[in-house]
């Protein structure tokens, strides 16, 4: 379907493209029926922006392909794409005399032959889940002990890496978070066409994508931006001209462009035509025209711009309509074999490189080998210590990669002539020395005086693009039934709260705290004036109730053992990279000799947590915590966070349950709930960039207490959210312990409310965040958390670091009973920009009590 703009209309976005005005979505879709000359015309507006790129890039001129082998890990699929000739049944499978899955020896002979014929990538292609939907593919994957296809895919992909020095390319199609970081420890690069935004055919009967439940867009979207939040260099792409109108394709290069704005991932987008197959559903339809794929391949490039890799495959072409390609913007040619054919379109096979590259040198350009990751990427991993690249696979990707020492243009290119050789994939786990920790001792003055710089040294890229992050805090910090709030300055305006509506509201929770339903809960935690102290008032009295008039605190101190990460949260002002100046990172005895000195002082408790870093081994976490227990035997570790049992999860292998489990053998006691920000993702992916998403959170968490670790729990307020993000919190929260009280665990042992510590935070230095809460925000949260917490956690802990003694005081009497732990030191608040000190004695806390005429009282870790 094609809609027909006017002339006037073509030739109107035409000169403005011309003019290099960034164009909107309806004067792309206008561009994209343009025929004849001014087809002409927009195909050398986008071969110009193509040519800045590549001079921008540093290798004018240039065009690139990947030489690679194609491995079809399985052709089996839930999906029933209407176009699709690649998958098959097992019943097909078994006419044919094949297994379910390529074996591991069918895929390392393919891997083999292909290095030995020069190629650099394999290329692993698949269908979606096919366990999902096929009991055979199931039975096989369990024969082999595999629990799914992507543990088979990454087990192949470490066995190439290791044996062929092949670099893996993974598109097995729809991944979830925790998938793709599991993922990218043995994959240098990963891909996933987007095809189309169109949900019309997603949802209608007999369009293409019908009954296929992985090409949901919005599926296929979250995918592409879980990839960014990741750091992983990403090929997507469209696929034009398999029902879509010209609106649906302007919209699907949009939202690409969208994406790889915000993150800055997208390696490479892709331009397929559809062409037709005999045996599917779509055998009628047409084969895209070369017209039309010449304008959607030139309306993608000036869309995405001139920094942009755009593909075209150049067996879907005849040869010589490549030359019409090239004129449109494209400047890589994607895989291309010299051993396997494309599985997905067999009938159209490779053209041979001598042809390709004297087709591409009669257009004027040099055709040159890259490596399945892109030369940015190859670069900014190397040279710019940026995480694009998990630590295991950059040594394969070096050893193929040319470093640009002579010619600068080739670097990060494939090295001319190069042989691949496989290489271990994972080096055995070296000592924390040996990885850089012990580099800087924290009794130095790096830590008595601060940062000596005002910020990381990728401050100006590890956030992603700041005009995007605003645009989403714009949406979300919109109350649910109030205005838009003002940031940065404004608190959250609160909506009116009737007379009637506020007594409704506080006679159901007198009657059923726990029970409260979202819309009292919502009235309650806007309160003001008296229904705010009415709601304080009753918060006092739930705690006394609960746990009496004590206040408690446990004796303890912070050891954060690195503050090296590359994760990118966007509100934190402690992380460094290795190279920076204020880098540190402790080693074992360190970490031993801090919480021996805590110990002789009296502390309990030893809190640990530290950065993500990628050269922090996997194991080290198991290190750390026995590295404690052996020299205090008696000392409670309460260490790492959920996104750090991630990480480790990730480096050693293990599932999160088998990582905790040998984490609590360890020495590993109990577990702080921090990352958790707000449990909800439009908030925390403002907030941060590459951080576990909240279903992933509540996993771990969830399994930490299925294993017998407690945890507590925290939740940090006052930047982009409002309070229905508090009271959502607040009830992920309810549930996770309702679960684990019925199972008889522990499940949390405490609720910590943080106020956002503005002052160093790069969320607000760009304009994005509020400047903390207000005073009645931190007394409402404080108060309804003992509310709608009460019957589950019976513990409320207020941050003295972050209100200081008066503040303190004042959440003492709103439902709180726990001041925390004496610390010693507390670093990742202070450089936050907290004011009230790192550390209390316990002469202090008791003062903070008498104030209030209230007894302090020492307690243990788990109360």
């Amino acid at each position: 379907m094609v809609t027909s703009p006017t002339p006037q209309q073509v030739r109107r976005a035409l000169a403005r493209a011309e003019r290099g005005a960034a164009l909107d979505a309806a004067e792309a879709g206008v561009l994209l029926a343009a025929t004849g000359e001014d087809l002409d015309r927009l195909t050398a507006v986008a071969a110009r922006v193509r040519d800045a790129g590549l001079v921008g890039a540093g290798r004018p001129g240039v065009v690139t392909y990947s030489p690679k082998v194609f491995i079809p890990v399985t052709r089996l699929c839930r999906d029933r794409c209407h176009y699709c000739t690649f998958v098959e049944t097992p019943k097909q499978a078994e006419r044919e005399g094949r297994s379910p899955y390529l074996s591991p020896d069918e895929i390392l002979d393919i891997a083999r032959q292909g290095a030995e014929l020069g190629c650099l990538e394999a290329l692993f292609t698949l269908g979606d889940r096919p366990e999902d939907r096929w009991p055979e593919a199931q039975a096989w994957l369990d024969e082999q002990g595999y629990d799914t296809t992507l543990a088979y895919v990454r087990a192949m992909a470490v066995l190439v890496l290791e044996e062929t020095g092949l670099l893996p390319h993974l598109n097995p199609g729809v991944m979830s978070w925790e998938e793709m970081n599991r993922l990218k420890p043995v994959s240098p690069s990963m891909g996933m066409m987007l095809e189309t935004t169109s949900r019309r055919l997603f949802e209608t009967k007999g369009e293409a994508h019908h009954g296929s439940p992985d090409k949901d867009p919005a599926v296929r979207l979250r995918v592409l931006e879980d990839a960014g939040r990741l750091g992983i260099p990403f090929t997507t792409g469209i696929l034009v001209g398999i029902g879509e109108t010209i609106e649906e394709r302007a919209d699907t290069i949009f939202a690409l462009r969208r994406v790889s704005a915000q993150f800055g991932h997208v390696q490479e987008v892709i331009v397929q035509n559809f062409r037709a197959k005999p045996d599917t559903a779509m055998r009628h339809s047409g084969d895209l025209g070369l017209d039309e794929y010449r304008a959607a391949i030139a309306v993608t490039r000036i869309v995405l711009g001139p920094k942009a890799r755009v593909q075209a495959p150049p067996n879907l072409v005849d040869l010589a309509e490549c030359r019409a390609l090239l004129e449109a913007g494209v400047d890589d040619w994607g895989g291309v074999s010299p051993l396997t054919p494309d599985h997905v379109n067999p009938e159209r096979p490779w053209p041979s490189l001598e042809r390709l590259r004297q087709i591409t040198a009669d257009c004027g350009f040099a055709l040159e080998p890259r490596l399945t990751v892109h030369p940015e990427y190859v670069v900014g991993a190397l040279v710019r210590e940026e995480a694009w690249i998990d630590p295991r696979v950059l040594g394969h990707v070096a050893a193929l990669a040319d470093p640009g020492t002579r010619s600068p243009e080739r670097a990060g290119l494939a090295v001319r002539e190069v042989r691949p050789v496989g290489r271990a994939w994972q080096e055995p786990d070296p000592s924390l020395e040996a990885a850089g920790y012990g580099r800087v001792d924290l009794h130095s003055e790096v830590d008595t005086e601060g940062r000596t710089e005002d910020r990381r040294s990728d401050f100006d890229t590890v956030y992603g693009d700041w005009d995007e992050v605003r645009r989403a805090a714009a949406v979300v910090s919109t109350p649910g039934d109030g205005g838009p709030v003002s940031a940065p300055a404004a608190g959250v305006t609160a909506p009116s709260v009737s007379l009637a509506e506020g007594r409704e509201a506080l006679a159901a929770a007198e009657r059923d705290p726990g029970g409260l339903s979202d819309a009292h809960a919502l009235t309650l935690i806007n309160a003001e004036g008296d229904l705010l102290r009415a709601v304080t008032g009753l918060a006092d009295d739930l705690r006394r109730a609960t746990v009496g008039d004590d206040v408690t605190y446990v004796v303890n101190r912070n050891i954060n053992f690195t503050n090296v990460c590359y994760v990118g949260c966007r509100f934190c002002a402690f992380a460094q990279r290795r190279t920076d100046a204020d880098a540190y990172s402790l080693s074992l005895d360190q970490v031993a000799d801090r919480a021996e000195e805590a110990w002789d002082l009296g502390a309990t408790e030893v809190c640990m947590q530290g950065g993500i870093d990628p050269q922090l081994p996997g194991t080290a976490y198991f290190d750390i915590a026995a590295a404690v227990k052996t020299r205090v035997p008696g000392m409670h570790v309460h260490a790492f966070s959920p996104m750090e049992i991630v990480n480790g999860s990730s480096r050693t292998g293990l599932s999160f349950e088998d990582f905790l489990i040998k984490a609590r053998e360890s020495g590993l006691d109990s577990i702080p709930g921090t990352a958790a920000e707000i449990l909800d993702d439009e908030v925390r992916w403002i907030l941060t960039k590459g951080k576990l998403p909240t279903a992933t959170w509540i996993d771990v968490i969830s399994t930490a207490h299925r294993v017998g670790i407690p945890t507590t729990s925290t939740m940090m307020y006052g930047h982009v959210d409002n309070p229905r993000h508090w009271v959502g919190h607040l009830r992920v929260l309810s549930r996770i312990q309702d679960a684990s009280l019925a199972e008889g665990r522990t499940g949390f042992t405490e609720f910590v409310p943080l106020p956002f510590v503005h002052s160093s935070a790069p969320i607000y230095l760009a304009g994005v965040a509020r400047p903390g809460p207000t005073l009645r925000d931190n007394l409402a949260v404080h108060a309804m958390a003992r509310i709608l917490l009460h019957g589950r956690i019976d513990n409320i802990q207020t941050s003295w670091v972050k209100l200081g003694v008066d503040g303190t005081r004042m959440m003492l009497q709103a439902g709180a009973n726990d001041l925390g732990g004496t610390l010693m030191e507390e670093t990742i608040s202070r450089m936050a920009g907290s004011e009230h000190g790192s550390a209390k004695t316990v002469e202090e806390l008791v003062t903070i009590g008498a104030g209030i005429d209230r007894p302090v009282v020492q307690r243990r870790t788990t109360y």
